[in-house]
């Protein structure tokens, strides 16, 4: 691995050995986390932190809009009175 690194420009034997682990996982002749996998999860958790904070978004602008609702139908009944139905 040393004469491998030094070939490679590598300062580290260890990142050959972690690039060779890590083909023989891809291959499938050692067990762990695909590339495509981990790169598939570093994907989804990146749009699942986009979708909470997308979410985060709406509830907030769900209740000021609620709090506006709110605050336009109260003074509708003070200017214009309560809602009455047309029998009364």
């Amino acid at each position: 691995m040393q004469k491998v690194a030094q070939l490679l420009g590598v300062g580290v034997p260890e990142t050959v050995r972690k690039w060779v682990r890590q083909a023989e996982i891809d291959v499938g002749t050692r067990t762990g986390t695909t590339s495509t996998e981990s790169a598939e999860l570093k994907r989804l958790r990146r749009e699942n932190t986009e979708l909470k904070r997308a979410n985060a978004i709406l509830r907030s602008a769900s209740a000021f809009f609620a709090v506006e609702l709110d605050r336009h139908n109260t003074d509708r009944e003070i200017h214009q009175g309560p809602c009455r139905s047309p029998r009364e």
